[in-house]
């Protein structure tokens, strides 16, 4: 019989795709979110939910009871920001893993799946390659480091599996796109719909790959499900066809059949101009393959924000520190 799944972030694009997966396949499903960055709206029908913050154990440590696989999708995937809000996101990012985890190794959970960042990887020569020492630049990248050894040095003394996957730069339907701190993609869908321009950090060039949700679901699931599969780092998404942030901006507009008259603002301090992964391990660990390209995940993605509305963006997150190198976005609430 298999045993239940817990899903922390399941009203998050990660956390809820995943989780209506595992229903689909037939799994008990057990899900939290604190709705920091997602919607509630997003939560999969079948699934056991409760909203609770992964900080505190005692909200939720009782779904954990038989539990045999925990996701942690859930994090303050903020990079940007955490340079100048470090305390929110470290705490919603490396604290909040440690105590999932403490919840999870004191359940008798058999197996933990990771979500990390390619964050991890800093400012190194891409393409970053799983077998390359992380280092991170910024504080985001940092406590998401910082929690991948927690999780190494816990599970192997106390004898829980785990896996940790390397997502990059997912997009698709359900993603939050009001939230001014993240979501490149998402963020000037919402702009261009309402009719305002894009705006680009710095000159454009940084160069991504971006992930579309349903390519990286199968490889998580084989990471939690496939018994043979223990203590790997998986980076998961395209190697293909990275693109530059202006090239996003020009795909958009394509899509949407707008003309693509960029608003260039200063740069964001720390951020990484090149960064894209080798996919070559999970192509043949996990079977992972690209199937939807960047013009087809903006297609989905236009059409799910048009359905729910363009909103103005929600300015939910305190900035602890504002100095003359706080992007003028956040400071003057330009977008």
């Amino acid at each position: 019989m298999k045993k239940p799944v817990f899903v922390t972030g399941v009203a998050g694009l990660l956390g809820s795709h995943t989780a209506e997966e595992l229903v689909k396949r037939g799994y008990e499903v057990r899900g939290i979110d604190n709705l920091l960055g997602g919607y509630k709206d997003n939560i999969p029908e079948g699934i056991e939910y409760r909203t609770a913050d992964c900080r505190e154990m005692s909200d939720y440590a009782d779904m954990l009871d038989d539990v045999g696989v925990v996701y942690h999708c859930a994090a303050a995937p903020y990079e940007g920001l955490s340079v100048f809000s470090p305390y929110l996101v470290h705490e919603h990012t490396c604290s909040s893993t440690i105590a999932v985890l403490s919840a999870a190794v004191s359940a008798g959970a058999n197996r933990f799946v990771y979500c990390s960042s390619m964050a991890r990887y800093g400012a190194g020569s891409p393409p970053f390659t799983e077998d390359l020492t992380p280092a991170p630049v910024d504080p985001y990248g940092i406590a998401k480091y910082a929690a991948e050894l927690t999780i190494r040095s816990l599970c192997e003394e106390h004898g829980m599996e785990f896996n940790i996957a390397v997502p990059h730069n997912v997009i698709g339907p359900r993603q939050r796109f009001d939230d001014p701190y993240r979501n490149v993609a998402a963020i000037m869908i919402n702009r261009m719909l309402r009719g305002l321009p894009p705006v680009i950090y710095g000159d454009g060039s940084q160069r991504r790959c971006f992930s579309y949700v349903s390519d990286v679901v199968p490889s998580l699931i084989e990471l939690g499900m496939n018994e043979g599969i223990r203590g790997e780092v998986v980076n998961v998404g395209p190697d293909e066809n990275p693109v530059t942030i202006l090239e996003l901006a020009r795909t958009i507009a394509d899509v949407l059949d707008v003309p693509c008259e960029p608003i260039f603002v200063p740069g964001r301090p720390l951020e990484v101009h090149q960064a894209t992964c080798s996919s070559d391990k999970a192509r043949k660990l996990l079977g992972y393959e690209t199937q939807v390209g960047l013009r087809e995940a903006v297609s989905a993605m236009v059409e799910w924000i048009s359905d729910q509305g363009p909103r103005e963006f929600d300015y939910h997150l305190p900035l602890e520190i504002v100095s003359a190198r706080t992007p003028v976005t956040w400071t003057e609430r330009i977008l």
